[in-house]
């Protein structure tokens, strides 16, 4: 019979604290891999371990620097193919290239297909991944995805919030149906900001509708980069007389100009998870782990269990 002895969990060099918080909560050792760079950039991966016969986890973030990281994943998981591994599951707590998921504009690539159709010929049995941009990116693959939402993990920290004067915003029309689960799992108005992308760093709130005035107001969204979403959004929060502007936001994946929209004061908090690797910078950012909800999730697919339950609010 199957245990969580039997698991081999390895990282890749994007997010190896992550990795190893989910270790400790399963009771293994972190897998010996080495996961290193040739001088000229090229990736080399040796598993120093024997897993021919194993089921073999995967853990590695597309975030920044993205390329080099889907490489070195990719390169994982042929190396654990052509060592006779049994299964091997890619964890992918953040899925890069998850914008690009559609053609939405002439001669342009479809970039979520293509990283799909990647990690299925290099040798990937099973997808583990957690709040896809686009949700539809799991019929991009072939082989089964197991989809994890970090709402779980974030109505734990609102549920010790006094949300009797909050309205919960889409900082824009995409995201109405992740704000809508919030507002009603929290019982709080429902609203959304109408938004223009003016370039790929710059965006302008145009209109918003909801409840504002004098109100504790909460954004939500999947992912923020340059933070120019939330902090147009915020901006017209408050212009409209908002007590309180803070954002969750799933994946974190900030640059320097993220940073530095933040250090001007666009949100009081940005609340997100560990995700991706991110140091706060002394800003107003509160990180939340997820290891706990991905552990559960790696020993139910070693198991063969169901992982839905994972989906459900305590208290609710």
């Amino acid at each position: 019979m199957s245990t969580v002895k039997d698991i081999k969990i390895f990282t890749g060099g994007s997010n190896p604290s992550l990795a190893q918080e989910i270790c400790e909560g399963l009771e293994i050792p972190l897998g010996d891999a080495l996961v290193t760079s040739f001088p000229d950039g090229e990736s080399f991966v040796r598993f120093n371990e024997n897993i021919r016969g194993t089921d073999v986890f995967l853990l590695q973030s597309t975030s920044s620097p993205a390329n080099h990281n889907i490489m070195e994943l990719l390169i994982m998981i042929d190396a654990a193919r052509r060592a006779s591994a049994s299964r091997i599951t890619a964890v992918l707590p953040f899925f890069g290239y998850a914008r690009q998921d559609r053609k939405d504009q002439p001669r342009v690539p479809i970039t979520s297909k293509l990283i799909a159709n990647l990690l299925v010929a290099a040798g990937a049995n099973r997808i583990l991944t957690m709040d896809l941009h686009a949700q539809q990116i799991q019929g991009f693959f072939d082989i089964p995805v197991d989809h994890l939402y970090a709402s779980p993990v974030f109505f734990d920290i609102l549920q010790e919030e006094d949300t009797s004067n909050m309205t919960v915003f889409s900082p824009d029309v995409g995201g109405m149906k992740m704000a809508n689960a919030y507002a009603e799992m929290l019982g709080c108005p429902l609203g959304f900001v109408a938004k223009r992308r003016t370039g790929a760093t710059t965006v302008e709130a145009m209109n918003v509708v909801g409840e504002i005035k004098g109100r504790d107001t909460l954004l939500v969204d999947d992912m923020t980069e340059t933070a120019g979403t939330l902090v147009a959004a915020s901006q017209i929060l408050r212009e409209h007389g908002a007590k309180t502007v803070k954002a969750i936001v799933s994946h974190g994946v900030l640059n320097h100009i993220g940073f530095e929209r933040l250090r001007e004061g666009g949100l009081d908090e940005l609340i997100t998870t560990n995700t991706v690797s991110l140091d706060p910078k002394d800003l107003p950012i509160r990180r939340l782990s997820v290891a706990p909800l991905l552990g559960e999730a790696i020993k139910r697919i070693h198991t063969h269990s169901s992982i839905s339950s994972l989906f459900k609010i305590k208290g609710f």
